[in-house]
């Protein structure tokens, strides 16, 4: 029995010509936007950030669609698409107004087959989806892990970190915050269904336990007299 051969709806190009459009929607959605638009001095509301967030998750997702046997294109348009209206909409209602985004711009460029509009659509409008993962369809799911997972590992860990100087933290309570994220990626561990995820679940929570460990062993030298004594003398931004 041979094995189906599927011809890509979505070329190269036509990929790319959506991926400037996503970028240059964001950025408007922020320069639309009275004093830069609601909490953007959190750099993840930012349009720069959230691309970043975008393209990553496009990565992830096209990497768990292909191992898991997923539809590819649907997987990676849907995850392009599913944060783009994050800077304009309120979180509850941003899901289907991304969908409703994706649609418009898939009907009104290029002949895609009615039924990859739709599963496009479905996917973006579900990736918010808090419950069972086997609920969905494959794709939708590939599209939700790789959402959870670009939140944990390094990148998870350097934002979290980055958010300590947005909340006039210390890097005293660097160690605690990483602890987040750990917690988030044994959350992620247990949420995501399919053995690519789990996989690097897995990889990424270990390299954010090392990372971890390595803090504390450093941090737990410091006693708090020292850090006063420190803070006092001016010696503490060094």
């Amino acid at each position: 029995m041979g094995v189906e051969i599927r011809e890509s709806p979505v070329s190269d190009e036509e990929f790319e010509a959506m991926q400037e459009f996503v970028h240059d929607y964001l950025a408007a959605s922020v320069e639309n936007e009275d004093e830069g638009g609601r909490m953007r001095w959190y750099p993840w509301h930012s349009a720069e950030y959230r691309f970043n967030h975008i393209l990553n998750v496009v990565d992830i997702a096209t990497d768990i669609a292909r191992k898991e046997g997923a539809n590819v294109d649907v997987t990676r348009v849907a995850a392009l698409f599913h944060d783009i209206a994050k800077l304009e909409a309120e979180q509850d209602v941003h899901a289907e107004a991304g969908a409703r985004i994706a649609r418009e711009y898939l009907t009104a460029h290029g002949d895609y087959p009615e039924s990859f509009v739709e599963q496009v659509c479905r996917a973006v409008e579900d990736h918010s989806y808090q419950g069972d993962l086997s609920n969905l369809s494959l794709e939708t799911r590939c599209l939700i892990e790789a959402d959870i997972l670009d939140k944990i590992g390094a990148n998870g860990t350097a934002l979290m970190l980055l958010r300590m100087g947005y909340e006039s933290r210390t890097h005293m309570d660097a160690a605690e915050m990483v602890d987040r994220v750990i917690e988030r990626g044994e959350d992620a561990k247990e949420r995501v269904e399919s053995d690519t995820a789990e996989s690097i679940v897995h990889q990424r929570l270990k390299r954010t336990r090392w990372f971890q460990e390595w803090l504390e062993a450093e941090v737990a030298e410091m006693d708090t007299e020292d850090r006063l004594d420190d803070v006092a003398t001016g010696m503490g931004d060094s």
